[in-house]
């Protein structure tokens, strides 16, 4: 197609998303985590996908932990944010964990990945902050985005026989 014809056609605009929930105010501590997943963005290693991540999670003390992506030739070594975050806390003792944050590139509806889930249902995490480097924020409970987790429970039940 010629350039003429390409620039005489009418693009269509992306559909707008849906936020997972309607925005609202944050607390201040949850604006304070979005803050630090904000900055860990900014550190993410990204060279293979460009897509940094940033991630913060709050630990019931009031301490913040950040993390972001850390990408590797090998795909199957990279870490998400969300779980460099959580490892970090862990790391440094904190094992009862609030909420997190999860901060991906401008205009993109970011939600943690299955894996990421289930560790911060390891953890107690039950409140996901979603947000933009701009833009309201989207607060959903873990149990929306893992209605099914895998547990401490049923992993007793299930292999019982074993």
């Amino acid at each position: 197609m010629s350039a003429a014809r390409r620039a005489g056609r009418r693009r269509s605009s992306p559909r707008p998303r849906r936020p997972l929930a309607p925005p609202q105010r944050l607390p201040a501590q949850y604006a304070r985590l979005v803050r630090a997943a904000t900055r860990a963005l900014r550190r993410a290693y990204a060279p293979y996908s460009q897509f940094p991540v940033g991630a913060a999670v709050l630990a019931a003390d009031g301490s913040i932990y950040a993390g972001c992506n850390v990408e590797n030739a090998s795909y199957g070594l990279t870490l998400c944010a969300e779980r460099v975050a959580i490892h970090t806390a862990v790391a440094n003792g904190r094992r009862r964990l609030v909420a997190i944050a999860v901060v991906g590139p401008a205009g993109i509806t970011l939600t943690p990945c299955g894996a990421c889930r289930q560790v911060m249902e390891e953890f107690g995490l039950q409140t996901v902050i979603i947000a933009g480097p701009r833009g309201a924020p989207a607060v959903v409970s873990l149990p929306a985005l893992l209605p099914i987790p895998f547990t401490r429970r049923s992993a007793r039940t299930r292999h019982a026989g074993l």
